[in-house]
C-alpha cells in the first residue's frame, strides 16, 4: 500500500483530537477536503478506521493499530527531514528532552550550559512534564530522552540509572523540628508548608502520599523553583521538602536547618529513559554520558525496575559507532 504523508498526518490529528473539524484546521484544509481525505484512506485501508459519533471521532481496533504505524511513519520522516537538514544548513541536530521537576529546575540548569557550549550546534527543546507523561512522550516519539525519578510506569522503555536523590525536609533555624536528627513526612503535616508548582512532579508526588495517609498538605504559597522555595522557608513562611542539592546550596545563605526525612520514599533512582539507544545521535549520547559524569558513581545502589512494567535498570551501555 503506499500512503500520501498529508493523509497520515491528517488521520494522527484526527485521532489526537477526536474531531475531523479540528484536525482539517490543523492541516489547514477545508472539512470537506479533510472527509474526502480520511474516506479515501478507509478505501485504500479496505476497513473502517474511525467511528463517526455525533460529537466527533474514534478509533476502531483497526484504526488503533493503523494509528500507531502513521505516527511511526510520520516520526521517521520528521527524522529524515531534520537530517537531511543539517547538511544544507549546518544545523548538527536537535534534542528534546522531557524531564521531571528536580532535573529542570535544579541540576538540568547547572548541566546544560557546558554542554551546549561542547555543542555548539545542537539545539534542546527541555520540557518539564509529569513522570507518566515523560514516559509516554518517549514512547510516543515526542521526545528524545526522558528524565525521571521513583518508582515510575516506564512502559517497556530502557532505563539507565546514573544517580540517586534524596529528598530532606528544610525548616528555618530556631524551628521546633530543627532540633530533630530526623522526622516522618506525616509529622510534618500541621506546619504550613512551602511547595512546587501546580503540575510539577514533585508537588504531585508529595501530594499523593499525604493523600494515602489521609492528610492533605497545607500550603502558605507555590512556587516555580526550590531556591525561591528555600528563601520563603528561611523567611519563616513556612516548612518544605525539596532535593538535597538544593537544600546544601541554600542553607547558609538563607540560615536553614536540614532535618533528615525517615520515609522510605525519600530515596529517589534518577533514571534516563530511551526507546534504542542503537538509534540515538551521537550528541544525545553525549548528554547521557555528561549526565552520568556530573553525579559520578551512585552513593547508593539503584532500586529494582520501577515498576513490574519498566525495563531494568542498564548500568553498561553500548557505544554508539
Amino acid at each position: 500500500m503506499q500512503f500520501d504523508l498529508t493523509d497520515l498526518r491528517l488521520f494522527v490529528r484526527c485521532a489526537e483530537d477526536g474531531a475531523i473539524t479540528r484536525a482539517a484546521t490543523r492541516e489547514h484544509l477545508s472539512l470537506a477536503a479533510a472527509s474526502v481525505r480520511v474516506k479515501t484512506l478507509e478505501d485504500r485501508v479496505g476497513l473502517p478506521l474511525l467511528y463517526r459519533e455525533a460529537r466527533g471521532v474514534r478509533l476502531t481496533p483497526a484504526g488503533e493499530a493503523f494509528f500507531r504505524h502513521a505516527r511511526a511513519v510520520l516520526r521517521q520522516t520528521e527524522q529524515l527531514r531534520a537530517d537531511l537538514l543539517e547538511f544544507g544548513t549546518g544545523l548538527r541536530g536537535r534534542l528534546r528532552v522531557f524531564a521531571n521537576t528536580t532535573a529542570v529546575t535544579d541540576f538540568l540548569p547547572e548541566l546544560l550550559p557546558e554542554f551546549l557550549a561542547a555543542h555548539p550546534r545542537v539545539d534542546i527543546d527541555l520540557q518539564e512534564r509529569a513522570n507518566a507523561d515523560i514516559a509516554r512522550g518517549v514512547r510516543d516519539g515526542r521526545a528524545d530522552l526522558g528524565i525521571v525519578a521513583g518508582h515510575v510506569d516506564t512502559m517497556g522503555l530502557r532505563a539507565i540509572h546514573f544517580s540517586t536523590d534524596r529528598l530532606v525536609l528544610v525548616v528555618p533555624k530556631g524551628h521546633p523540628l530543627a532540633r530533630q536528627d530526623q522526622v516522618a513526612f506525616a509529622d510534618t503535616l500541621d506546619e504550613d508548608h512551602i511547595g512546587m508548582h501546580e503540575g510539577s512532579t514533585l508537588q504531585a508526588y508529595l501530594t499523593q502520599i499525604a493523600e494515602q495517609m489521609g492528610r492533605s498538605l497545607r500550603h502558605r504559597i507555590q512556587l516555580s523553583g526550590f531556591d525561591a522555595i528555600c528563601r520563603m522557608v528561611g523567611a519563616g513562611v513556612g516548612v518544605a521538602v525539596v532535593p538535597e542539592s538544593a537544600a546544601h546550596r541554600n542553607l547558609m545563605p538563607m540560615r536553614l536547618a536540614q532535618v533528615e526525612l525517615s520515609d522510605s520514599w525519600r530515596w529517589r533512582d534518577r533514571y534516563i529513559l530511551v526507546r534504542e539507544q542503537a538509534t540515538l545521535p551521537a550528541f544525545a549520547d553525549a548528554l547521557i554520558d555528561s549526565l552520568a559524569a556530573r553525579f559520578g558513581p551512585p552513593s547508593r545502589a539503584p532500586s529494582p525496575a520501577p515498576t513490574p512494567r519498566a525495563a531494568p535498570p542498564a548500568p553498561a551501555r553500548r557505544r554508539r559507532r
